[in-house]
């Protein structure tokens, strides 16, 4: 290589070491902007790329939360924050650098959710989320990679059942809540989840007029992209007539405030709707926790008990594998395994 060939390759090396510092702090900007909290203080020594191995484990985090955030991933933005949250509480708000994570911290960390009675699947959810953050940060030159995740839980293990049979639905439908509205709009955005293939509370959320067109609603799922069309049926127009708003521009009552809040709108009238289903279930005499997702996971196995097809429940789903939409099932595929020995044991007694 040249003299000039080595000068070209030193010169584009100090542009991307200056193009990372000014990333890093356009995303504490941004983060500021949102009014998430980030720290001024950088005393260590520069490594490459202009961080250091001191870099605020906190800062960094909610620096990436804000980078989701600004491509468009809110819901990834919103899993680092509530990570951080749990992160910070187990260190009782005080900060750690990047590199001072270790194995021994992370176990202790482990120790102390399941101490406060966090599930695994929590756990797991927390720890792999702090762990693509550290592997970003030793991607950046911010650590060595001393894989301190690798002993505590990071699988996910199997659900409790979150599915309700056709029996618990019909339940649910003929409770009388025409004295209880509030209840009653919680009932009703359940059950049109369920009539429309399971479809996400934040879809419905999004839904507008002008995705109900010639007998079919059609919409992309916010998730995955996917595009999905249902045929449109008597008993989710009966719910849409029934909070039919004329100056909407949606087609459901869950985006009802100023434009440009949409998100928080949504957030909160999940935890609303959720907090009521409760009541319901304990008034339809379920035994059981009920929420927006059991809705989703009701109607993929009451379709499995109705032997529809696996590839047609994951189609009509939106899921973008099959072993997705197994997930859902693993409990209803035990019940139809113990209908079948049931019927064994019976016909062997006579």
């Amino acid at each position: 290589m040249d003299k000039s060939n080595k000068l070209d390759a030193r010169m584009i090396e100090d542009i991307l070491v200056r193009m990372e510092r000014m990333e890093k702090k356009l995303d504490c900007l941004l983060a500021r902007m949102e009014g998430v909290e980030v720290p001024e203080e950088t005393s260590a020594e520069p490594v490459s790329g202009g961080f250091s191995h001191k870099e605020s484990m906190f800062r960094f985090i909610r620096a990436a939360a804000a980078r989701m955030k600004r491509l468009g991933k809110e819901r990834t933005g919103e899993t680092y924050l509530a990570a951080l949250r749990s992160f910070s509480r187990f260190r009782n708000g005080k900060d750690v650098p990047i590199g001072g994570i270790d194995s021994d911290m992370i176990r202790r960390y482990e120790v102390y959710l399941a101490g406060r009675g966090v599930c695994k699947n929590t756990i797991s959810f927390y720890m792999r989320i702090l762990r693509a953050v550290y592997n970003r940060a030793v991607e950046d030159g911010l650590a060595e990679q001393r894989f301190p995740f690798r002993h505590v839980y990071t699988s996910v293990d199997k659900t409790v059942k979150r599915a309700i049979p056709l029996e618990g639905i019909r339940r649910i439908k003929e409770l009388d809540f025409r004295s209880r509205p509030a209840l009653a709009w919680a009932r009703d955005m359940f059950l049109f989840s369920f009539y429309t293939r399971g479809m996400s509370f934040v879809d419905m959320a999004y839904l507008r007029k002008g995705n109900l067109d010639g007998g079919l609603l059609s919409y992309t799922r916010r998730k995955t992209g996917q595009r999905l069309t249902i045929k449109w049926e008597k008993c989710m127009q009966d719910i849409v007539d029934r909070y039919a708003c004329v100056n909407s521009v949606y087609l459901l009552p869950i985006l009802v405030g100023p434009e440009g809040s949409e998100r928080r709108q949504y957030q909160n009238a999940l935890h609303l709707v959720n907090r009521r289903l409760k009541t319901v279930s304990r008034l339809a005499g379920l035994g059981m926790c009920l929420s927006m997702y059991v809705a989703r996971h009701s109607w993929a196995s009451i379709a499995r008990y109705k032997n529809v097809p696996l590839s047609i429940i994951s189609e009509g789903m939106g899921h973008d594998s099959e072993a997705t939409t197994q997930i859902y099932l693993m409990s209803l595929d035990n019940s139809l395994i113990d209908r079948a020995n049931r019927i064994i044991l019976n016909d062997l007694d006579h």
